[in-house]
């Protein structure tokens, strides 16, 4: 025995062995059927052996001997290593789509109802790759049973320490999973195939099915009836009847009562099942609730004392409903006036009724009769807010604002019409002032904008904000609403008058042009400036000017016109100053404008 073994293990009593170089730790894990596991390790670091492995019963030492087939058959390695080591495949590989399939059932009790209980039909499959087990109920037409998968598939316990494996399934067994009993009947010839070479368990005979009492009744086919059917057959009057409807005209004079008056109603009878339907007809201010059914549709009894009445007594049918009669409507007497045209056909063929007996009963002095609505007086602009806004308070008690047309919004965004203008003023020191007056197509306001001029004695900068500007003569009081200035009335040479100022439009960007043209080609829109944008009359007036100046008129403006010519195209100023001189006030800026741009095309 060596000192360090006999030396206390203590703190400091330790003994170290120098002399040991080999410091390598053995693996402890494995893998064995596709499963990892922790077997019992046998060495230690250094591959010692392990003290708890040294001291071994010797019985068990000897036992191990004996059964060890390494002493019998030689050397163990050599023996292991000359045998060929089977290949191994994991479980899920093995077993794969591997799935065994009982049938079975299990009754559902009932209660309080005459029936005992439901009998369910299941099955259940057994995954063999992992013991898991699902349990479905195959879904049973018209059943009103939540059914499909009632156990999703999992290992089920059997009891608190064991699963269920397929050594516990059998045909003509019961097995309990959470608690409810199922049980099997018969399986699919491959897991009775199965259990037997694999598991050699022999499987049982199959069982018979349970007769379900239930389902047993509503698989029964129907009794042939065989004497005849009722002449109120349900069906034969369905197929005749069907939506046809007799409609009667009726009055309710209710004047006896207080603030009674005579009152209107229809009368609807369904021939299908001869029920009567009764709505008010509405008359606009008559202060009553909107609530047009005074009788929903039901078979109206002949009289009525007590609610009672209602199933009890004898009821209406369409014989008893004729022109000049009374109908007692749950104790309110119904004159029947008039019917539609259907209604008077249908007795004529059905009771020889003439039509001389269904003229319809005046109303003359009993009725008040409808003089049409009322025209809203709306009262004048008070002032506040815009023209839109006061004109809202007065249509609706809640105020909303102004709806805006946002298509025409989106559309014309950014889209401005620039006119240079001058003011035609009393005022000789107005006189040279020019302005830029901007309409915008987005929402038609108009905004005026001065340039700066040196010496002018006036400071530029914006003269009018954006807004809506009123035409002469338009008052925000007018009955049909204010008129205000749009994309008609300004064209070159046209006069306006913003907030009582004269401004005579001069000269316009080349977007105003073009943009009153293509309105004209795809909209054929009306007004001023269309008309002196329109080609046909552009030419007409050109025509009635060259006659009433004179033939040599023309020629004059050819020739200013070819001396004008920069670069292939004519200058503006050369060919307006032209027709100005040649012309004078008989052609107009506008269609000037428009001949200088034609000439350029």
């Amino acid at each position: 025995m060596t000192t360090h073994e006999i030396i206390p293990f203590l703190p400091g009593n330790t003994f170290r062995d120098v002399t040991k170089t080999d410091f390598r730790k053995p693996h402890s894990l494995d893998y064995r059927n596709g499963y990892a596991i922790q077997p019992q390790p046998l060495l230690g670091i250094g591959l010692e052996p392990i003290e708890t492995n040294e001291k071994i019963d010797p019985y068990a030492l000897l036992e191990q001997i004996q059964s060890d087939p390494a002493i019998t058959y030689g050397d163990k390695q050599f023996h292991k290593a000359s045998l060929p080591a089977p290949r191994f495949v994991p479980a899920h590989v093995a077993f794969d789509k591997v799935v065994l399939r009982f049938d079975g059932y299990f009754k559902q009790t009932v209660h309080e109802s005459t029936e005992q209980y439901h009998l369910r039909k299941i099955k259940i499959y057994y995954f063999v790759e992992d013991d898991s087990i699902s349990v479905v109920e195959p879904p049973v037409e018209n059943s009103g049973i939540p059914q499909g998968v009632l156990i999703k598939r999992q290992r089920l316990p059997k009891n608190s320490t064991e699963f269920y494996t397929v050594r516990d399934f059998n045909v003509g067994i019961n097995i309990t999973f959470y608690g409810k009993t199922f049980r099997i009947v018969s399986c699919d010839k491959f897991t009775a195939k199965y259990l037997k070479e694999t598991e050699g368990i022999e499987v049982g005979p199959p069982e018979p099915v349970p007769v379900d009492t239930y389902q047993a009744i509503r698989n029964r086919p129907l009794r042939n009836q065989t004497q005849g059917k009722d002449h109120n057959d349900k069906l034969r009057r369905f197929l005749e009847n069907d939506r046809k409807v007799l409609r009667f005209f009726c009055i309710w004079d209710d004047r006896d009562s207080m603030f009674g008056e005579i009152r209107e109603f229809v009368i609807h009878y369904y021939l299908v099942d001869d029920c009567v339907e009764v709505r008010e007809v509405k008359k606009p201010n008559n202060g009553r609730d909107p609530f047009p059914i005074l009788l929903r549709k039901q078979r109206l009894p002949k009289s009525f004392t007590e609610l009672s009445d209602v199933n009890d007594t004898s009821k209406y049918t369409w014989k008893d409903f004729k022109i000049g009669g009374v109908i007692n409507v749950l104790g309110r007497n119904f004159l029947i006036r008039d019917c539609d045209d259907y209604t008077k056909r249908y007795y004529q063929e059905n009771l020889n009724t003439p039509l001389e007996s269904m003229r319809a009963i005046p109303l003359d002095g009993y009725i008040r009769t409808n003089n049409g609505p009322t025209e809203i007086e709306i009262p004048p602009y008070n002032g506040y807010g815009s023209v839109e806004d006061s004109l809202g308070s007065c249509k609706y008690l809640v105020l909303k604002p102004p709806k805006k047309d946002f298509i025409k919004m989106l559309e014309n965004e950014h889209k401005v019409l620039r006119f240079v203008a001058r003011m035609d003023s009393k005022h000789r020191e107005d006189l040279n002032r020019r302005f830029v007056i901007s309409y915008r197509l987005a929402d038609d306001t108009i905004t005026i904008y001065e340039p700066p001029q040196r010496n002018a004695g006036v400071l530029g900068g914006k003269w009018m904000e954006r807004t809506h500007v009123l035409k002469p003569g338009s008052s925000l009081n007018d009955p049909n609403g204010p008129s205000y200035y749009d994309v008609a009335d300004l064209f070159v040479g046209a006069t306006v008058v913003f907030f009582k100022h004269k401004f005579i439009l001069l000269d316009a960007d080349e977007f105003v042009f073009n943009y009153l043209e293509h309105i004209l080609e795809t909209t054929g829109a009306k007004g001023p400036a269309f008309d002196m944008s329109n080609q046909r009359v552009v030419l007409e007036r050109l025509r009635g000017a060259v006659k009433a100046v004179g033939p040599a008129a023309k020629g004059e403006v050819d020739k200013r016109i070819k001396g004008a010519v920069v670069g292939g195209l004519v200058d503006r100023k050369h060919v307006l100053e032209a027709c100005r001189d040649v012309f004078g006030d008989k052609l107009g800026e506008h269609v000037s404008f428009g001949y200088v741009i034609w000439l350029n095309v």
